[in-house]
């Protein structure tokens, strides 16, 4: 490898690096917006979501030309290929991020449902999914990523529970609806970023494995 490609590489990961703190910051403001009705953190966010996006861009170009110029092998493709991917569900978590604060900003004025039902249970276990997923792969730490993969398991059960729960309290009151819809969307939107956790994951594993793993193959 040439010093060239090396100091290229060294700058693509940091770039993601970048970009995963921005995307953990969101996540982390837009559930905080949610919970402490804080408008300031929405802001935030919205702030937060060009330079999220700016980083995409720049990343994909770089692991683009990276991937057609240098034609890597072995560890190195694996890396770029991991990149290009991992890119992709940052900016999709990035999103993810800014609907939770819409729905959000929606709720911020009228007495919320309960203390929202499990949301806030939901959201610390997908945030400690983030975390880890990201961990991992500043680590190349392939056990830190397994266990991502299963804590999964656990979000979808919570999102089912907030689910009923949700609507009884739309079956016993017609005037809950609208409160009742924006908090499954919560409830959704944080399971969609628990899936992309674990797609970081399924991508170390590959960076530090040269093993693809889907559907949880290994948590069977």
């Amino acid at each position: 490898m040439s010093r060239h490609f090396a100091e290229e590489l060294d700058n693509l990961r940091n770039r993601l690096l970048e970009m995963s703190g921005w995307v953990e910051d969101s996540i982390f403001r837009s559930v905080q917006s949610l919970m402490e009705k804080d408008e300031l953190q929405a802001q935030q966010v919205m702030h937060n979501e060009a330079k999220i996006n700016r980083l995409e861009i720049e990343i994909d170009e770089v692991a683009t030309r990276l991937l057609a110029l240098q034609q890597p092998m072995a560890a190195d493709l694996r890396f770029l290929t991991a990149a290009i991917k991992i890119n992709n569900d940052l900016e999709r978590m990035g999103d993810i991020a800014v609907n939770i604060v819409q729905r959000s900003l929606s709720l911020m004025r009228e007495p919320l449902i309960k203390p929202l039902i499990d949301i806030p249970h939901m959201a610390t276990l997908v945030q400690a999914m983030v975390r880890k997923s990201l961990d991992a792969f500043v680590q190349r730490n392939a056990g830190l990523a397994r266990s991502v993969l299963v804590s999964d398991d656990a979000v979808d059960e919570l999102r089912d529970s907030v689910y009923e729960e949700l609507i009884s309290f739309m079956e016993g009151d017609p005037q809950a609806v609208r409160q009742a819809v924006n908090l499954m969307f919560v409830a959704r939107s944080l399971e969609r970023l628990a899936d992309h956790a674990t797609n970081i994951a399924e991508d170390v594993l590959f960076l530090a494995e040269g093993v693809e793993v889907r559907h949880h193959a290994e948590a069977q």
